[in-house]
């Protein structure tokens, strides 16, 4: 049986990565470049320790005369760690030509990703830094991230909401330092009772009369009763929705799914309601529609409506909700019959045509042995001139496979050559933008930007979880994998 395959993230763009940035400026300087990103990279003198900082031209910005450890911390600032010497033990905040932000000190830090902003401990005490070196929040008893844009800061046992800017939020006080999700937490009061409040100390909902185990549907509230471990479903104003009797409560975006007695209920948040179904559980597709789970006693799912109506019945081996082109879609498989429809359930493709690769944005079909790129939107075929055999059961974001002169290449979801088809084979890896190429029996390294992060001269190659290590004689190369972005693969 044909086995299809779905490659459903984003689209692979065509600049320089970082990896192959890397390598060049290595070879360019003649000494190591390592953990180069977003314009920087360091050295480390294997010989001395000594460390320092490259930028994209292959300019050296900064050296540090002793034995030292840099990292990029954001953008164009970096933490520096001093190993040896009168500060041996000290580190700093830099910037890419070495001017100490906050000062060479005995001290650690926190920070936030994606986020200027790091606290600084020193002697049992905490402050915040920006990354310019500015003091944004003065020091303090202790001080902890609560969210992306809030701090919870300790002074004489209370604690305080502060926001990044350094200006207090609020003169509510709290005997603990609490997380903020979707800005929101929950604060337990005692038995039964609490305060649903949000990141400015506001108080949202009170509740007086249950135990409370999820908030991230508000306004709707996941219950539980502690003693018969049971869950129930309240809104904001202790309204209950659904009685504490199901064994198990899952949150998702539109609906919060309970079971019991091996059948699942949906809460609908956007109709207040609950609908009782005889399915163990099902899965969201889309527009209100649902596939049913699959066991090795059943394995057949079925497509059905919220209220429990059968769309498709219980006999498919597999369903899925795709997402191409920005509109939504549905793929059926029973045997090896497999159907795409639109958001209305009406058949996308012609007859004959058969699937065999689903893109962000288009499809891959085939029909008596010729390949073509499909684009649901529009319904038009193109034909992928001189392609001849996709490579069978490979998951790469591409489309690799042979040409009518029997040598392997690489297209994208258009159509477009990326890797010219010159090789005798081409082997991926799960999850990793590295493959080896293989031409006249030697072996090589390239990436989904057609980068040769080697030459093809290798006699064989061996790769493990972290890489490939290809080998020569007595000599040998390293290339690390690094990870496909927004990765969603299934096949």
């Amino acid at each position: 049986m044909k086995k299809i395959i779905f490659v459903l993230f984003s689209s692979v763009c065509l600049g320089q990565t970082d990896q192959y940035k890397q390598i060049l400026l290595t070879k360019k300087l003649g000494k190591e470049v390592h953990s180069y990103t977003k314009g920087y990279g360091m050295t480390t003198d294997a010989k001395t320790g000594k460390s320092g900082i490259v930028d994209s031209l292959g300019n050296i910005t900064f050296d540090y005369p002793s034995k030292s450890e840099i990292s990029h911390l954001w953008k164009n600032r970096f933490i520096l760690k001093v190993k040896a010497g009168n500060s041996n033990g000290k580190i700093a905040l830099i910037d890419e030509k070495g001017k100490e932000l906050i000062p060479l000190a005995q001290f650690k830090y926190r920070t936030w990703e994606k986020k200027d902003r790091l606290i600084y401990s020193k002697q049992g005490k905490e402050c915040v830094y920006d990354f310019n070196g500015k003091q944004i929040i003065p020091f303090s008893d202790k001080i902890e991230f609560a969210s992306e844009s809030r701090f919870f800061v300790k002074n004489n046992g209370v604690w305080l909401i502060y926001d990044f800017n350094g200006n207090k939020i609020s003169d509510r006080e709290f005997t603990d330092d609490l997380r903020f999700y979707k800005g929101r937490t929950y604060l337990t009061k005692g038995e039964k009772s609490g305060e649903i409040i949000d990141n400015n100390g506001k108080t949202l909902s009170t509740i007086s009369n249950h135990n409370i185990d999820n908030i991230n549907a508000f306004p709707y509230l996941v219950t539980l009763d502690p003693i018969k471990n049971k869950y129930g479903i309240i809104d904001e104003k202790e309204n209950v929705i659904a009685d504490e009797i199901y064994e198990q409560a899952f949150v998702g975006r539109e609906y919060i799914y309970l079971t019991k007695d091996d059948n699942v209920s949906i809460f609908s948040k956007k109709e207040g309601r609950v609908y009782d179904l005889d399915y163990h559980y099902v899965n969201p597709l889309f527009n209100g529609l649902f596939k049913t789970s699959q066991d090795s006693k059943n394995p057949k799912a079925a497509v059905i409506k919220l209220n429990g109506e059968i769309v498709f019945p219980k006999e498919y081996d597999r369903i899925e909700g795709l997402n191409i082109d920005g509109e939504k879609y549905l793929y059926l498989r029973k045997g090896v019959e497999e159907t795409i429809l639109d958001k209305n359930l009406e058949k996308v493709l012609k007859d004959d045509y058969e699937i065999e690769k689903i893109f962000p944005n288009t499809l891959i079909v085939s029909k008596s042995g010729v390949y073509y790129k499909f684009s649901p939107t529009d319904a038009q075929y193109k034909e992928l001139k001189g392609f001849a055999e996709m490579k069978p059961l490979e998951s790469y974001p591409m489309l690799i496979g042979k040409n009518t002169e029997n040598l392997y290449g690489i297209l994208d979801e258009q159509g477009n050559e990326i890797i010219p088809f010159i090789y005798n084979d081409i082997i991926t890896f799960v999850g990793a933008n590295e493959f080896v190429v293989k031409k006249d029996n030697k072996f090589g390294v390239t990436n989904h930007k057609n980068e040769p992060l080697t030459e093809v001269v290798f006699d064989k190659y061996l790769a493990d979880k972290k890489g490939i290590k290809l080998i020569k004689g007595k000599d040998s190369e390293y290339i690390y994998f690094s990870e496909q972005e927004d990765r969603n693969l299934i096949d």
